[in-house]
């Protein structure tokens, strides 16, 4: 469960069908420190909101049930009214409106719906909200392209290992043997890209879980993909990996500042 902060109070958002479904019971505290249901059925007995809500569920949802609707629509704002999220669920069959139990529960309803009802409680409250789902949409969006480099950062290791595979380990070696040396050459282009192998990074770091390359910027994920293919062709041509090693530092660095002169942006790892 994810979960934005306005205004010191934190407002749990929970995924359901790939769309954000946000706390109505945290929002709802902004207009009370005692129970919250209280405060949602008042919002939900009022005509505007009873009328928004059957649309979004008429544009939203092919199982909606207006006919059930219908029984009810005239009675909002009558003292004797009363309508719950539990209520309104049952009776129309809606999916705007979730209510979840045990921990983290509540009443959730998709973003359109919690907007509404957060302008209802407060415009300062609606603004707040929207940009702070601003920002965690671009967060999202970077860690899914960061994701992305280091997916392509794993495809070209495996070009990479085949051709430590292909062209530096005899047959007659052991497991051991072999491993030490795919481990040799990853920390050698550890030390092109990063300045330090695999193991000074974890002594740096103990309180990090993961390696130096699950820490790594998109634009590191970037050069080091490039890296390893290059070094996979270096190997084909049977340079030793001395010289490889310094071949690939200065393409690193080349890759590097030619990245900075274009100003192209850096996401680091959401691992930090």
């Amino acid at each position: 469960m994810k979960n934005i902060v306005v205004k010191d109070k934190i407002i749990n958002i929970t995924g359901v069908n790939d769309d954000d479904y946000v706390s109505l019971t945290d929002i709802a505290r902004f207009k009370t420190d005692g129970e919250t249901n209280p405060v949602i059925a008042n919002w939900m007995r009022k005509v505007d909101t009873l009328e928004f809500l059957k649309l979004w569920e008429q544009i939203n949802n092919i199982n909606f049930k207006p006919t059930d609707f219908e029984g009810f629509k005239s009675k909002p704002g009558e003292n004797a009214f009363t309508i719950s999220p539990k209520k309104w669920i049952e009776l129309t069959n809606a999916i705007g409106i979730r209510v979840k139990s045990g921990k983290n529960g509540g009443t959730f309803a998709h973003r359109d719906i919690a907007l509404e009802f957060a302008s209802w409680i407060s415009a300062e409250v609606k603004l707040y909200i929207i940009k702070e789902f601003q920002r965690l949409k671009i967060e999202e969006s970077e860690q899914i392209e960061w994701q992305g480099k280091r997916l392509l950062t794993k495809i070209n290791y495996l070009i990479h290992t085949d051709a430590i595979k292909t062209y530096l380990i005899p047959i007659e070696l052991t497991d051991a043997q072999k491993s030490f040396i795919y481990a040799s050459e990853a920390d050698m282009l550890n030390v092109a890209l990063f300045g330090m192998r695999a193991k000074e990074w974890q002594d740096n770091n103990p309180d990090k879980n993961g390696n130096i390359r699950d820490y790594a910027s998109t634009i590191e994920l970037a050069i080091l993909s490039n890296l390893e293919y290059h070094n996979s062709l270096l190997i084909k041509d049977g340079i030793n990996q001395k010289e490889r090693l310094i071949v690939l530092n200065k393409e690193a660095n080349r890759e590097k500042e030619l990245f900075n002169k274009n100003n192209v942006k850096v996401i680091e790892s959401k691992n930090e």
